[in-house]
């Protein structure tokens, strides 16, 4: 299972003030408050850490079926960061999902998977023939049939990102 987010930073620091007063206390853990409080660029790790969530978010929606405003379940680890990417984790309701997110100059984008050998096999892909369940998930339907494939699609400000498992 896929999930994906991307962040217009642009557009957020417009439409958003995460510095306001109880923002990050609603949102996040006390350990994702410190890793924000730490790190070097306080703007992206709120960003990161909310994408990640997201990401995850989606898969476990997908899942269950079950639309809830759950942010602090969300438990968000990082395991590695790159100079071009961050890999991680997020829990879930004892499930684990894989993070990959890429940080851009004017926006973030964080694919999450169910099994980590996925991460390596995620294709952006452009918008085809996406339809979507009764519960409003999003699936890519193959070219001549009746097969769908899980899709994930993220949009914020001026970014669109459409994804699968190849």
């Amino acid at each position: 299972m896929i999930g994906n987010d991307v962040i217009d930073l642009i557009q957020s620091r417009r439409e958003s003030n995460w510095q306001r007063k109880g923002y990050l206390e609603k949102i996040f853990t006390v350990e994702e408050q410190i890793l924000t409080a730490e790190h070097s660029n306080p703007e992206i790790m709120v960003w990161m850490l909310w994408s990640m969530k997201e990401a995850a978010y989606k898969i476990y929606n997908r899942k269950t079926k079950v639309r809830e405003y759950i942010p602090k379940k969300l438990v968000c680890s990082l395991l590695t960061q790159k100079t071009d990417f961050v890999l991680g984790h997020v829990n879930c309701c004892e499930n684990i999902y894989y993070t990959k997110t890429y940080i851009f100059e004017e926006n973030l984008h964080t694919v999450a998977v169910s099994r980590s050998e996925d991460l390596e096999n995620i294709i952006e892909i452009n918008k085809k023939t996406i339809v979507k369940d009764q519960y409003g998930i999003p699936y890519l339907q193959a070219k001549s049939s009746n097969i769908l494939q899980d899709v994930s699609i993220s949009h914020h400000g001026r970014f669109e990102k459409i994804v699968c498992i190849g």
